[in-house]
């Protein structure tokens, strides 16, 4: 693994970390470490760990796990970490996840958005569009990921079931990205366009054919996929605010 930037402010350990002898803030930022690191058993450990301090789960979640993304994502994005460590850390991120998410809906915890994603009719690819759901998670999203070869009646169906702000659509095929277009042009024609966020994203596409198919916004990676649902659905709550 490329080395990381330095990120915490714990003095360097034995392999042997006792996270139970950490205090909070120590441990938070461990975690943090243990996050870029796709440490899946810490994470869920040091998580455990934080409920039993009596810690709130949305507490753990941003403070611990979106806050130890959020550095993952910004190292993503400069090419210092890769596609495969980035899933790892994701993957650890999952495990936090399962413990936490029922606790947060028992707790009505806030969320910033939802998201409806899948990879378009025809393509079968979804390496990136799992790293998205996973990094939009991580980021304090509720994600419904609709998998793989969706025809535009599942994103219909999905958009009228989970009301979600964004609808994102992946391809990794020049063949299948023009499917895009397909999908958006039907939100236009049953006059739903305007109420969703639309992303695209996908190793053929760029900002001319996202914004030549009507999309909102072109998304590189999953890092920027992360700050651009974030900057949009802010700029949408404020548009809201303000009539």
């Amino acid at each position: 693994m490329p080395s990381r930037r330095n990120h915490s402010a714990i003095p360097p350990m034995s392999d042997e970390i006792d996270l139970n002898a950490l205090s909070d803030d120590d441990l938070v930022q461990q975690m943090h470490d243990d996050l870029y690191d796709g440490l899946k058993e810490e994470i869920e450990e040091g998580v455990r760990i934080l409920l039993g301090r009596r810690w709130t789960p949305y507490d753990v979640l941003t403070k611990a796990l979106v806050e130890g993304m959020r550095i993952v994502g910004e190292d993503f994005r400069d090419g210092i970490l890769f596609v495969p460590e980035v899933l790892m850390s994701a993957n650890a991120m999952k495990a936090g996840m399962a413990i936490l998410r029922p606790l947060l809906v028992e707790t009505g915890a806030p969320k910033i958005g939802k998201m409806v994603i899948g990879t378009v009719k025809g393509d079968i690819h979804d390496i990136g569009k799992n790293l998205v759901c996973m990094m939009m998670e991580g980021a304090g999203f509720e994600v419904v990921d609709l998998g793989i070869n969706n025809p535009v009646e599942n994103y219909l169906k999905a958009i009228e079931e989970h009301k979600p702000d964004i609808v994102g659509m992946s391809a990794l095929l020049t063949t299948t990205m023009p499917y895009m277009k397909v999908v958006i042009d039907t939100l236009k024609d049953k006059g739903i366009r305007d109420d969703y966020i639309v992303l695209v994203g996908g190793a053929p596409l760029n900002e001319d054919f996202a914004r030549q198919i009507g999309a909102d916004a072109y998304c590189r990676d999953a890092a920027v996929a992360v700050q651009t649902a974030k900057d949009l659905i802010k700029r949408r709550h404020n548009q809201r605010a303000a009539t």
